[in-house]
């Protein structure tokens, strides 16, 4: 393919934005103030994971809060692998992102709410257990009314595009994008897995493509399966329910676990039980309109019975490697938000991190990326469309059965000649860590390894590497 096979290229980008979740949308607006920035989402704006995201916002603004001990939370979550400085960076930024989302016109409820791995209540929600949806319509919003801003809806990125150097834009099913920086804010991948809070197209896209382009993946084999889905739905139970008093139950009704341990404890005690119940009775319902409104579409009452829940892969923690300042590997491609990897979350994410995440990382890229040098004049060849990985039903189970919750090196090995590329990766992940920590479970090595305190790196064409990041 050569570039006459594409539209005459629009004029140049401070910034491009693959993906129109939090990170993205917040990013762009960000970048507005100083650059043209163009957002490409490969389906509606208002379709992204983050509009699903129900427990909240974790941030240190109550009076008997502070960003240290917010960061302790953190890294006690994160079993002995969170990034230091990437701590230290979210929870200080924690409340000033707050005041960003209240200037905008999040309007949030009275109140702060308490979540697992929490040692007090610092969960600021909006709507309930809608707080993703109302901070993306918010963002969405403002991006769409802004002069500088420009979406691009239902166009996917097929490749990115670089020269010897750097990345120089992106490749979609439609043109080429030249922009002196690219943003992946694409999403996870927990919908590769056959049980999914996630939507379908959450498949990993922007990871596969960064590596293809160069760039590093890390921590790939951390995969947090949520606890509470209502079972045969992907309708997520918000850890907020268990927060506020909802109790888990096992078939006799008797409770068997601690609702506000980290939720990789919470999910293995459930799957070793099987379907289990969560009772919402003890709880103030009216404080969770949409989603007690979910259950009741969905034939449950949950006033007069437990609701039947089991785990579903909810949450990849791995993704792109980037500095603090959103950099990746590949000079001039950025990555913020769950496709990211700044080593803040360890090995297992601590809950209502992960909306914080985008909204301090998205910032912390935009601003970076707008000091990225002009394009240069002679522009590379674009790359040869490959074919997508197929995500198939058969793919979905098999990583549900050999690499969800409890893994083994028979079963993982079973996934090494997988035909879809993010699989072999994570797969190769999971066999490098010889041990279980937080969200990764290896029943063959059950217990933590000091040898293991450190992250799993992996390069195109290279063995994977242990990195220990300060």
């Amino acid at each position: 393919m050569t570039n006459s096979s594409h539209p005459p290229r629009a004029p140049e980008l401070a910034l491009a934005v693959v993906g129109g979740g939090v990170a993205g949308l917040f990013a762009a607006l960000c970048a507005a103030a100083e650059g043209e920035v163009l957002v490409l989402t490969k389906g509606p704006l208002l379709s992204s994971t983050s509009l699903l995201a129900q427990g909240g916002i974790a941030a240190a603004v109550g009076e008997d809060d502070d960003p240290a001990q917010h960061a302790e939370d953190t890294r006690r979550t994160g079993r002995g692998l969170c990034r230091p400085s990437a701590v230290s960076v979210l929870t200080d930024e924690a409340p000033a992102r707050i005041r960003d989302l209240v200037e905008l016109g999040v309007e949030f409820d009275d109140g702060l709410g308490l979540e697992g791995g929490h040692s007090r209540r610092r969960v600021v929600h909006a709507g309930g257990a809608a707080t993703g949806d109302r901070v993306a319509r918010k963002l969405a919003e403002r991006v769409l009314a802004h002069p500088r801003i420009t979406v691009a809806e239902g166009e996917r990125m097929i490749a990115l595009w670089r020269d010897d150097e750097r990345c120089v834009g992106v490749v979609t099913d439609r043109r080429t994008v030249a922009a002196r920086a690219t943003l992946l804010s694409t999403g996870g991948a927990a919908a590769l897995w056959e049980r999914t809070t996630n939507p379908a197209g959450a498949v990993g896209e922007g990871m596969a493509a960064a590596y293809r382009a160069g760039a590093a993946l890390a921590d790939l084999e951390f995969v947090q399966f949520h606890p509470t889905t209502l079972v045969d739905s992907s309708l997520l139970l918000s850890e907020a329910l268990r927060g506020e008093g909802a109790l888990l139950l096992d078939e006799q009704g008797n409770r068997f676990t601690d609702e506000l341990a980290p939720r990789d404890v919470v999910a293995r005690e459930i799957a070793a039980r099987g379907t289990v119940l969560l009772d919402l009775r003890p709880i103030d319902r009216g404080r969770f309109p949409s989603l007690m409104g979910s259950l009741l579409e969905e034939g449950y009452d949950p006033s007069q019975t437990p609701i039947p829940v089991a785990p579903a892969a909810h949450y990849t923690v791995g993704g792109v490697v980037t500095d603090l300042d959103g950099r990746s590997e590949l000079p001039g491609l950025y990555a913020a938000g769950e496709c990211a990897a700044t080593g803040v979350h360890g090995a297992n994410r601590l809950a209502s991190n992960s909306l914080l995440e985008c909204l301090v990382f998205g910032r912390r890229a935009a601003l970076s990326a707008l000091a990225e040098p002009a394009l240069p004049v002679r522009r590379p060849d674009v790359p040869a469309p490959s074919e997508p990985d197929l995500v198939t039903p058969e793919l979905r189970s098999a990583l549900w059965r050999d690499c969800g919750l409890v893994r083994d090196a028979a079963g993982l090995s079973n996934l090494l000649d997988a035909p879809h590329l993010l699989t072999r990766l994570v797969v190769e992940s999971a066999l490098a860590r010889a041990e279980s920590r937080g969200s990764h479970f290896r029943v063959d090595f059950p217990s933590e390894s000091e040898a293991f305190e450190r992250h799993v790196v992996l390069r195109e064409g290279q063995e994977p590497t242990l990195e220990t990041w300060l």
